[in-house]
């Protein structure tokens, strides 16, 4: 994804528009969380060409779980437990929506294209490797364009408890910047809703928590907690709870384009996953992030209202 380069200045209600501009390319990145290190990379691949179709690796920051509840016994670590070289055919979907209203005009619909992956997930000695099959999206002109990253590779650094610690992207050398940065976006959306297993012992019924630091401009804290409502064998069934809280009231705007007060921020969400130990990636389910937030300009009396919601959907 680029974003345009702006100068730092003061933002004038007679130029909302250009505020506009950089809040809707700026809120594509809060959503996928920490996706500026997507943007920095890009600028030094647009330097050297020939690096497009080169491996990039992007670390994700790390998490604390903590158990609140170990459940049921009998109880057990819960770990995968996958051969290497094991294999998984699964499709990733996401769905990235972005309302916004600046004043009282009238709100607009920024909302990128849904995207669904075809993937083929292999177990690795440190992760996971993906093979990317031919991509989908609901924007004809993208659809078209992601059709020339069939092949791509992708690929997780894992824990052992099974947390996300770095993604990597390695896209064919013939596939779009806009394909690139729409893959990427899936894949921090992925990554950001995935769940790591706590580190005692638990049973059905158990409830943990999970923290981690999510976004770029804005540092939020990302809580989820996560509840075992199931298990048969190696097949778990996980009910999770998002909540989003700032830990900043301010708001950074990519390449030193200023900075907003956070007037309100309020995200939450829900879902269920379904998860195999013995496979690498999520069997099927479903997770869904989304609220509100309001911001203002200290120089201005421009005011930002924005809707946004993220779903990550997992299956065959």
């Amino acid at each position: 994804m680029t974003v345009p380069s702006h100068s730092r200045r003061r933002f004038r209600p007679a130029r909302t528009g250009a505020l506009l501009l950089v809040l809707t390319v700026a809120m594509a990145t809060l959503g996928v969380a920490a996706c500026s290190d997507v943007i920095e990379r890009r600028s030094e691949a647009e330097v050297d060409p020939s690096a497009l179709d080169k491996e990039v690796t992007m670390p994700i920051s790390a998490v604390v779980t903590t158990v609140l509840n170990a459940g049921e016994q009998p109880r057990s670590l819960l770990r995968r437990a996958i051969a290497v070289g094991h294999s998984q055919q699964v499709t990733l979907h996401t769905v990235h929506h972005i309302e916004q209203q600046i004043n009282n005009q009238t709100s607009r619909d920024f909302s990128p294209p849904t995207v669904t992956i075809p993937l083929t997930a292999t177990t690795c000695s440190d992760g996971v490797d993906l093979t990317l099959g031919t991509a989908t999206s609901s924007d004809p002109d993208l659809a078209q364009q992601l059709q020339s990253a069939d092949g791509s590779h992708a690929g997780f650094a894992m824990s052992e408890v099974g947390a996300i610690t770095a993604l990597r992207m390695a896209a064919t050398p013939t596939t779009s910047d806009t394909a690139r940065a729409a893959l990427e976006q899936a894949f921090y959306q992925a990554v950001y809703q995935s769940i790591a297993f706590p580190t005692a012992a638990v049973g059905e019924g158990a409830v943990w928590t999970v923290r981690q630091e999510v976004g770029a401009g804005v540092p939020l804290e990302q809580v989820t907690t996560a509840t075992l409502t199931k298990r048969q064998g190696n097949l778990l069934t996980i009910g999770l709870n998002v909540t989003q809280t700032p830990q900043s009231n301010l708001w950074a705007l990519p390449n030193n384009a200023g900075a907003l007060n956070i007037i309100d921020y309020a995200m939450h969400g829900a879902g269920t996953i379904t998860v195999d130990l013995g496979l690498p990636l999520p069997v099927s389910g479903a997770v869904t992030v989304g609220g509100t937030q309001t911001f203002r300009d200290p120089h201005s009396a421009v005011l930002v209202s924005q809707n946004t919601s993220t779903r990550v959907q997992w299956g065959r």
